[in-house]
């Protein structure tokens, strides 16, 4: 499935993520069990696509033309198998192209090694994922399907993106919240670099449609210990304005807005029942993404 034809998608990585799978369908039964799912299949009739037959698998769902052409027992495959229906919203704006070490990973960069990882292993245990992309708009939406060939189509897209321009994370997320219709799974990859009272009311907004939200909120080593000493010039990454400080005099104040700035979304993102993870990007992205499951599943 898409081994080491794309660069978000790392052979190592993909043998340790495979090691998850049972944790993740723990997770995403408990994500399902949220979005109080019908448990019966089949409603729908769209196809999806073929896969093997297994033993087991409703002998009604055989494909006897593709035997009578291959002299091998297929399946078909039905969209509404799936159990759960995800977007992963990714922040592709200017701000999120950052990073201090220059042989490290840009926000952006680690947000499509995730928003891979994580397509990768729904789309393994048979659920429906889908991207979007936005800045200070939607600049791609890729809706959820399930089968191998839509994991390439996603992968592809993530290998095309660059960050830049403005952002609007709060126009954005209400804008995807009234027209994502059918209540699934939200996972948002972002700096969130707006007004916070702004974006935990569009986060909301979510959570009245009736979707499960889980937010990996982004942040770069240098973001969160600020470890600059001699006078620099700070760059807006969107704006391209430029204030010139001594390290000094500002480390003290900058740490202390950055702290209040996570406290205000962890306070208010479990008041309003959204799953917050910082994350930071010189941490290895499996190895958090195996922490976040394991502790998901612990806590049901």
């Amino acid at each position: 499935m898409a081994k080491g034809r794309y660069r978000y998608i790392e052979p190592q990585a993909v043998a340790r993520l495979g090691k998850l799978n049972l944790v993740a369908r723990a997770v995403v039964e408990g994500f399902v069990t949220g979005l109080h799912r019908s448990p019966y299949h089949g409603f729908s009739v769209e196809f999806s696509e073929h896969r093997e037959y297994a033993p087991g698998d409703n002998l009604r769902d055989l494909d006897w033309k593709a035997l009578a052409k291959t002299d091998r027992f297929y399946i078909k495959r039905y969209e509404e198998e799936t159990n759960l229906k995800a977007h992963i919203l990714l922040d592709t704006s200017g701000s999120m192209g950052y990073k201090f070490q220059t042989d490290g990973l840009s926000k952006m960069e680690y947000g499509c090694f995730l928003a891979a990882s994580l397509s990768y292993l729904m789309i393994r245990q048979q659920d429906s994922v889908g991207i979007v992309t936005f800045d200070d708009k939607i600049r791609n939406f890729i809706p959820p399907h399930s089968t191998t060939s839509h994991l390439n189509v996603m992968l592809q897209k993530l290998e095309d993106l660059k960050a830049g321009n403005l952002t609007n994370v709060s126009k954005t997320f209400h804008d995807l919240a009234e027209n994502i219709k059918r209540r699934g799974l939200i996972i948002i990859i972002s700096d969130l670099f707006d007004e916070p009272k702004e974006v935990i009311k569009a986060l909301r907004h979510f959570r009245h449609k009736k979707h499960e939200v889980l937010l990996f909120h982004m942040f770069d080593k240098a973001e969160l210990e600020f470890p600059f000493t001699a006078l620099s010039d700070f760059v807006d990454m969107e704006t391209n304005e430029t204030l010139q400080a001594d390290p000094k005099y500002v480390r003290e104040d900058y740490l202390k807005q950055i702290r209040d700035f996570i406290e205000t979304y962890k306070r208010d993102c479990g008041e309003g029942l959204v799953d917050y993870i910082v994350t930071r990007t010189d941490f290895p992205y499996d190895l958090m993404l195996s922490a976040y499951l394991g502790k998901r599943m612990r806590l049901g």
